[in-house]
């Protein structure tokens, strides 16, 4: 196939792009390289020494058969010059991570809350539009969050995406499905909220092939593709507002750093390794399944509250943990029951977090430790205003 990888320069798009076309499928990778600016806006980089992608792209196309092709782009604003690549390299499927994808970020002042809905919002709708414009059976791929739901709706599985329903007027009965109800904890996962019926639009009116994977939070750093070449490593975020909890606290252990354990550690979250990631992009590339509507599949592999995790890593590394006030605004103990029932289906094996792979990531954090800067740790974004 040949697939368009929005966002193919991030964290989860880097190790996607890389599996995909180690897979055998034409990878193009659009990128207005902007979570590389947002680097310099807070001062914080990755741990790992990630590349430009004009050098990661060099090395991949010298070692695999199938070549990827960049192309720089901001799709938010460029729509003539994307409808002229999409008209050129006639995708089969484009894969969408082009969103910015903090939670914390989208939270800290105006500027960020209004860029993460502008960016995430317009970069979604444009896409959409001119592929209902160019009539093209194209299957798009949307990166979401579990984070839609809420994290404390029911004690009960989580469904995928939709709810039976019915619906009571007066004396009738109708029987339906409806969108779960959304429930947002940030400005990031609003605009994910407002993606969803973005999808269901493009969908009813012009029946385009769409899914929305609702993706828990990832850890872990390298693939097998990554570990092929040392210029194709990926991002390791570690600060306060990139940085996701369980990377931070295996990065804060090797660093002998007190794991930051926010508010009571009561939360429970969702979570899925960096592979899985890759994984699940691949099966719903390759889902021949009929569509009739926005094919919705929870993306997680298991779930944990903090403390919990937090104790794992203490009782590998034997470190310390410190709590500290909360920035969210949140409820602290949280329920939260959810199984990728639909991509397990589809093959996908989870990858559970073992003691090995924590030993790993230790690994990783230890090599690098020398470019930390220990005052980007601590979570500085607040959720009050």
């Amino acid at each position: 196939m040949r697939i368009i990888v929005l966002g193919g320069d991030g964290f989860c798009g880097w190790a996607s792009a890389l599996r995909l076309s180690r897979k055998g499928h034409d990878v193009y990778i659009f990128d207005n390289l902007s979570r590389r600016k947002i680097d310099k806006e807070l001062n914080a980089s990755s741990l790992t020494p990630i590349k430009s992608i004009y050098q990661r792209i060099k090395v991949w196309n010298k070692i695999n058969k199938k070549k990827i092709k960049f192309y720089k782009i901001d799709i938010s604003k460029e729509i003539l010059k994307l409808e002229s690549l999409i008209k050129k390299i006639r995708p089969d499927t484009i894969v969408h991570f082009a969103e910015q994808r903090s939670a914390p970020y989208s939270m800290i002042n105006l500027k960020t809350r209004n860029y993460t809905l502008s960016n995430n919002i317009l970069t979604n709708n444009n896409i959409l539009y001119l592929i209902a414009k160019l009539k093209r059976n194209i299957h798009l791929i949307h990166l979401g969050t579990m984070g839609v739901y809420g994290y404390d709706f029911s004690k009960f599985l989580l469904p995928e995406g939709y709810y039976k329903a019915k619906l009571f007027i007066k004396k009738n009965i109708i029987n339906t499905k409806i969108l779960h109800p959304a429930n947002p904890g940030s400005i990031y996962h609003l605009t994910k909220a407002q993606d969803e019926l973005l999808f269901q639009f493009y969908q009813k009116m012009y029946g385009l092939k769409i899914t929305d994977l609702h993706q828990g939070v990832v850890w872990g750093t390298n693939t097998k593709e990554t570990l092929l070449h040392p210029d194709l490593i990926n991002r390791y975020d570690y600060d306060g507002d990139y940085g996701t909890v369980l990377n931070r606290f295996i990065m804060q252990a090797a660093l002998n750093y007190p794991l930051t354990l926010h508010g009571s550690g009561n939360q429970v979250r969702p979570f899925i390794n960096i592979n899985n990631t890759a994984d699940c992009i691949l099966l719903a590339a390759q889902n021949k399944k009929k569509f009739n509507e926005v094919k919705i599949f929870n993306q997680l592999t298991e779930t944990f509250r903090l403390k919990n995790l937090a104790k794992k890593i203490q009782k590998l590394t034997n470190c310390k943990i410190m709590h500290h006030k909360n920035p969210r605004i949140e409820n602290e103990n949280n329920t939260l029951v959810a199984k990728p029932m639909g991509l397990i289906e589809l093959g996908l094996k989870p990858i559970k977090l073992s003691d090995n792979l924590i030993k790993n990531e230790l690994a990783v954090s230890k090599r690098y430790s020398f470019r930390a800067d220990l005052n980007k740790i601590r979570a500085k974004s607040q959720w009050r205003i």
